[in-house]
């Protein structure tokens, strides 16, 4: 049994040999072409683990006329990357001028280590390929973006996995196909299914399964499905609470939520859930689209969301967890309205550019006697004494903002009621000030 793992020793030699990713290497496509037509120039390979990232680097490695150099950014600092441009501007070590730079997970080099990368991009001395698991417009220098090509891989299909698992099990110099092995499409599909699009997970359970299954009386390795979930265990989350996919999801749990999409809201919950995300954290982010998304379209919303956010507090998971679908739900399916917030922001803006005058008198408060002789609170009306708790000759604005109004309530809800009352009464207003 050869000992570099299946994952490694499946990796593809060459473009006929990948799997996947035909957006962006399939037959005509800008990556293939420059492949093929050895005129790399700088690319940026952006994905999930186990797309092919690393796979499409040693296909440019095998395939280049380029003398071809790699470096980790987990281990290298910028001594490495001065050892690699001395070796690529060595006529002697490299005498035909072209040098390809490839850095695993680029994302991981800090700037002094990336500034110190530009200027030897930037004059061609070497083509940089970059690869990495995190958004590269937040993690790497925005010069070194601009002077590469993005390629942005996707978690790979079912189907692209069980054509890489089938051939790892029938290729007779790399991976099993000198052994018999026994395996169902509905194993396959399991496999493909619980790695989560990255193949190196379903090669390396697909390698765990073969070496840990007893042959049977004919000498054949049966790999079952039970087998297949005892050798992957979980499947895995491709997002830690730090990576960009982690930002995603929660924007998509919340324009779920204010999408009244019950179903979505849910989904992306699970998956925050399954991912480790604290039910805390998630149930601000509830919080927060119970007032800003539903506000005053169901004032109920809110009090759901903080009681649930408050017995998360007190219980913990994995309880917290039904406590959490009730209040995303509740936000989910409420009807909705932002014009409480909206409102406020124009106030702020107002306050913020023009003369918004002085408290009117008649609402200050006096304290004392003296300020009760200035005319503090002086001619001040006390709604509740009042039909309606009303008082139409009354003015709270300032003089300079007479007849400003923030509010304007929506027709969803329970803010219809709130509207109709709102808009007889204002109308009434103004009639008074007309005359």
């Amino acid at each position: 049994m050869k000992k570099e793992p299946l994952a490694y020793r499946m990796s593809p030699r060459s473009l006929d040999e990948f799997i996947g990713q035909e957006h962006i290497i399939g037959p005509g496509k800008l990556l293939n072409r420059m492949i093929k037509a050895d005129q790399i120039s700088s690319i940026i390979l952006f994905g999930p683990p186990g797309t092919g990232k690393t796979s499409i680097a040693r296909i440019i490695a095998n395939t280049t006329k380029a003398a071809f150099f790699k470096l980790n950014a987990v281990t290298a600092g910028v001594k490495d990357i001065k050892q690699v441009i001395e070796d690529a501007q060595n006529t002697f070590l490299n005498p035909g001028g072209k040098a390809v730079l490839f850095i695993d997970e680029i994302h991981r080099f800090n700037k002094a280590q990336q500034d110190a990368l530009l200027p030897h991009v930037e004059d061609g001395t070497v083509v940089l390929i970059g690869a990495t698991t995190e958004n590269p417009f937040f993690e790497v220098n925005k010069a070194l973006i601009s002077r590469s090509t993005v390629f942005m891989l996707k978690p790979l299909e079912n189907k692209d996995i069980i054509k890489i698992l089938k051939r790892a099990i029938t290729d007779k110099e790399r991976g099993f196909g000198t052994l018999k092995i026994d395996i169902s499409d509905e194993a396959l599909e399991l496999l493909a299914n619980m790695s989560g699009g990255d193949a190196r997970i379903a090669l390396n359970a697909l390698e765990l399964a073969v070496l840990t299954t007893d042959m049977d009386e004919n000498g054949v390795y049966v790999i079952t499905p039970d087998i297949i979930v005892d050798c992957i265990q979980k499947k895995p989350v491709r997002f830690d609470k730090s990576s960009e996919q982690h930002y995603d999801n929660i924007s998509a749990f919340i324009k779920s939520m204010r999408g009244s999409d019950p179903d979505a809201t849910l989904f992306y919950l699970a998956r925050a859930l399954y991912a480790g995300e604290d039910p805390e954290f998630l149930a601000r982010r509830i919080m927060i689209c119970a007032s800003e998304d539903v506000g005053m379209a169901n004032p109920t919303a809110l009090m759901v969301a903080v009681a649930a956010a408050q017995a998360i507090h007190m219980i913990g998971m994995p309880e917290a967890r039904i406590l959490l679908a009730h209040a995303a739900v509740t936000v989910a399916t409420s009807p909705k309205s932002n014009s409480a917030y909206v409102a406020l922001d124009k106030a702020l803006l107002d306050v913020e550019t023009k003369n918004t005058g002085e408290v009117p008198m008649h609402l200050r408060n006096a304290v004392t006697k003296g300020m009760a002789d200035l005319g503090y609170g002086k001619g001040y009306k006390y709604p509740h004494d009042y039909p309606g708790n009303f008082i139409m000759d009354v003015e709270y604005m300032p003089e300079e903002m007479k007849g400003t109004y923030y509010y304007h309530p929506t027709a969803n809800g329970y803010e219809a009621k709130i509207k109709d009352w709102l808009d007889k009464w204002r109308n009434e207003k103004e009639k008074r000030r007309g005359g």
